[in-house]
């Protein structure tokens, strides 16, 4: 098992400069790039020839693109910029060597005026998604959708999620399994069976404060073994599924923005180690 860094547990306190120098002197495998802001305040003043170098001198490696938000149910207008979106995604991942871009559905507001039917959801998710894929088979990029667990967004179980990739019936698609997105909105592991095992394309692991189901938000979460969450259950069906690639903490606390960068980055490897050890395997697994 391998140990990733998402930088969204940073994002509002350091660089992805700072992010990249940090994980490499703690020893973390690879790196979830933000593209929506870390990665362009990246490149006001280096290139991705420069990202590329650096990666190709140093032990981290790239893991996704995070991430190509709101794909589906937008009008037309939206959803060209989105494909052209996705176009440069695939560049960038071309020029450094990334092998993910993980999507994220649409919110709506969640208000009997602003409602949408499940099956509308789907069907654009699905069109959308292929769409995605041809335009990235040719790049050998795979794409990761990852559901969200609030109510206001349009995919937001485990079940639905693997139903949407089920019908796109892809290689190159599918899912981010995150452990707080999956508690957030009460899907169930009975869902995570065999048949889903090759679609869990990357594990993000998270704990949240003990908050209702519907009323968790990104700002609850804490360190991996300080919430609610029932990690041991995750990582034992983990095993089962024989999965063993990467994992990836991601955290979005408020309080852990105003922290010393790399202490957060220290402390996340920290506490995942501890978890990873107590429950997957019984023994130390980062490699």
């Amino acid at each position: 098992m391998k140990l990733s860094f998402n930088e969204g547990t940073t994002f509002e306190s350091a660089s992805l400069q700072q992010n990249l120098e940090y994980c490499e002197k703690h020893g973390y495998d690879f790196i979830e790039i933000r593209s929506i802001d870390q990665l362009k305040d990246y490149l006001k003043e280096y290139t991705l020839d420069d990202l590329k170098a650096y990666f190709d001198t140093h032990h981290i490696k790239p893991l996704s693109l995070n991430a190509l938000c709101f794909f589906n149910n937008r009008t037309k207008e939206d959803e060209e910029k989105i494909i052209e979106e996705f176009k440069e995604y695939l560049e960038i991942c071309k020029k450094i060597d990334c092998p993910y871009i993980c999507v994220v559905p649409s919110n709506i507001d969640v208000t009997e005026k602003g409602k949408t039917l499940t099956e509308e959801v789907n069907a654009s998710c699905i069109r959308v998604l292929t769409h995605l894929s041809d335009l990235a088979e040719p790049y050998g990029v795979k794409i990761a959708i990852e559901f969200i667990g609030i109510q206001e967004n349009t995919v937001n179980t485990f079940a639905q999620a693997y139903s949407i990739v089920k019908a796109v019936n892809r290689n190159n698609v599918g899912l981010v399994y995150d452990t707080f997105q999956f508690t957030g909105m009460g899907s169930r592991l009975e869902d995570v069976t065999d048949e889903t095992a090759d679609k869990l394309f990357i594990f993000h692991i998270n704990d949240v404060e003990g908050y209702p189901i519907g009323q968790m938000r990104d700002s609850d979460r804490v360190w991996p073994g300080h919430g609610v969450i029932d990690l041991e259950a995750h990582l034992k069906r983990l095993k089962e599924l024989n999965y063993d690639f990467v994992v990836s903490v991601e955290l979005f606390r408020p309080e852990y923005y105003q922290m010393d960068p790399e202490e957060v980055i220290k402390k996340a490897k920290e506490t995942t180690l501890e978890v990873l050890e107590k429950y997957y395997f019984n023994q130390a697994i980062y490699n």
